[in-house]
């Protein structure tokens, strides 16, 4: 199933399950008031959901709605860095990590399918990266890799956006990584059953006005899913909703001659098969 965050008539958010072009209210039915509910509420509830999301009646139009993000307040959004072999190439760092390269992203540094990407004005680095998110359905610490996949709800999009400057002004990356509504994230989430385990071998393309600049295959992530939930375990207890940003393959602005930045006016665009198509334009601050 594929589920999203909505605001209804009154300005509400509510929970909803892709159909097509259509959605159908599954609070109206009784469910809870967003994903974030529902992941919290555990197996039954999302048992109901899957039910109603497979038989239940559509009757509102998804290009009429607010779309907003699929998970509204994680407890944590851990970000991973130079997942890609060909990515890490490209790097300041030239060498793949042999530990997974993790940070956080505040849900202050993301916005939603279709809303506005902003590029401060302290900056003009502004560079995109397509990504997969993983999100946790299920809480756990010390989790195996062999029981990884079944803490994982299901999948979305994520453009882990980058003030490249601020980004590279220190080891650390957080101030270039959480500028107010640099990413993006959405546009739904996508139960892990539509997908391939892990979500292995899906393609993953990054569009800017239209130009491919990203196309790779998830299959070439260094650290798999399992994997990183469970590195990810062993520091905290991931809990239901959490998200697990899983790194961007080679393509980047910052990387390529001349460099390419996104800047005001421009669509950028992530699309991974299966998942959909993350959609954003550009304004400067």
């Amino acid at each position: 199933m594929q589920l999203i965050n909505f605001l209804n008539a009154n300005g509400e958010v509510n929970l909803g399950a892709v159909k097509g072009s259509q959605v159908i209210n599954l609070s109206a039915a009784g469910l809870p008031a967003s994903v974030d509910a529902l992941l919290a509420a555990g197996s039954a509830a999302w048992k109901r959901a899957a039910e109603l999301a497979s038989s239940g009646s559509a009757e509102l139009h998804l290009s009429a709605l607010k779309i907003l993000a699929p998970v509204l307040n994680p407890s944590k959004a851990i970000a991973v860095g130079l997942n890609y072999v060909d990515h890490a190439a490209e790097s300041p760092y030239k060498d793949p990590p042999k530990y997974p390269v993790l940070f956080h992203r505040y849900p202050s540094s993301w916005v939603a399918h279709d809303e506005a990407l902003v590029r401060p004005k302290v900056s003009s680095d502004f560079d995109y990266e397509g990504e997969v998110a993983v999100i946790i359905g299920t809480a756990g610490r010390y989790i195996s890799k062999d029981r990884a996949l079944d803490h994982v709800a299901g999948y979305s999009l994520f453009n882990d956006g980058s003030i490249r400057d601020y980004q590279f002004k220190s080891h650390q990356w957080m101030m270039g990584k959480n500028f107010d509504a640099t990413g993006s994230f959405g546009p739904t989430l996508v139960s892990a059953d539509e997908l391939p385990p892990g979500a292995v071998g899906l393609q993953l393309v990054t569009r800017l006005n239209g130009q491919v600049l990203q196309n790779a295959n998830t299959r070439d992530m260094i650290f798999d899913v399992p994997t990183l939930v469970s590195v990810c375990s062993e520091v905290f207890e991931l809990h239901p909703g959490d998200v697990i940003i899983s790194g961007t393959p080679a393509g980047v602005g910052f990387a390529r001659k001349p460099p390419i930045f996104m800047k005001q006016g421009d669509t950028v665009e992530v699309e991974v098969e299966g998942l959909g198509i993350l959609r954003n334009t550009v304004v400067d601050e």
